[in-house]
């Protein structure tokens, strides 16, 4: 593991310029949506864009929660656009995206904490593009099975939700979510069915002890699928990387995954939640 704050070479990326990046871009521009592939600057879009997968975020850009390692603005969100579900069905048929992954802010304003909406925009690519797969990466609604079950019926081929960190640092940097509740999410998901899948992130001080524990603890929930990136400090006010870890460190926690259990492992310094997400749909052993 690198102690040093300097970011190494392998972490080192060049965003995509190129023809299909533009058109993607403008897509995204046109019908004024929010994504997680540009907000975030995540080092896979050209990758992902080249596979026809993107990742759309929905219900606002304001976030109800001010998690540390997040830079998502937290605030007042402003009132959820009935017209979304159109608009990010519009965009899947116009991008041909073969997947398609969703997530979206914490929205504990609303009654139903965004459950309904979520539905709609599953309903709606459903509609427009029925050939197309889906992902969704949900928030916990507040451990509310009834509205967890909402988007369990919408029937997305795979329910993501992320634990983010180990159990210990959970507490201090996520804020109002619980690791116990995110696993309790996690089980009903499987239970109906659906791929359920998780990820964290490392460098934020845990032991590998304690990455072995959330192995261990989202395989007992019946989880398929784990990702394990490097946490990257997006500003200032963010949360400040411990340490930067080695490739590979990531490829024997793959290794170790896969032994445990899952039927995928995403583990690498650039990997995200939606990374190579595409593949998770796949029946067990079409893998490779």
């Amino acid at each position: 593991m690198e102690n040093s704050r300097r970011k190494p070479e392998w972490l080192k990326i060049k965003l995509p310029m190129g023809k299909l990046s533009v058109e993607v871009l403008n897509t995204i521009r046109g019908h004024q949506l929010n994504t997680i592939c540009t907000s975030g600057r995540c080092p896979n879009q050209g990758e992902c864009w080249g596979c026809g997968t993107a990742t759309f975020m929905i219900a606002g850009n304001i976030c109800t929660r001010a998690c540390k390692f997040c830079n998502v603005t937290t605030g007042k969100p402003l009132p959820l656009d009935p017209g979304e579900p159109g608009h990010v069905a519009e965009s899947v048929r116009l991008l041909k995206l073969k997947h398609v992954v969703l997530t979206s802010v914490d929205r504990d304003d609303l009654d139903d904490l965004g459950a309904a909406h979520w539905v709609k925009v599953i309903r709606a690519i459903r509609e427009v593009n029925p050939g197309t797969t889906m992902e969704v990466l949900i928030p916990d609604f507040q451990g509310r099975p009834e509205l967890v079950q909402q988007v369990i019926e919408a029937r997305p081929d795979v329910i993501s939700h992320n634990l983010e960190m180990v159990r210990r640092l959970s507490g201090s940097v996520r804020s109002r979510a619980t690791y116990e509740v995110s696993l309790k999410v996690l089980q009903q998901v499987a239970a109906c069915g659906i791929v359920a899948k998780s990820g964290i992130m490392l460098g934020l001080g845990e032991t590998k002890e304690e990455v072995l524990e959330v192995m261990d603890d989202l395989r007992s929930v019946g989880c398929q699928v784990m990702t394990i990136g490097q946490y990257l400090q997006p500003t200032e006010k963010n949360i400040e990387v411990k340490e930067y870890i080695r490739p590979e460190v990531f490829e024997e926690y793959k290794k170790t995954g896969l032994a445990k259990g899952f039927r995928f492992v995403e583990s690498g310094p650039l990997v995200r939640s939606s990374y190579h997400a595409e593949r998770h749909c796949r029946p067990t052993g079409t893998e490779r």
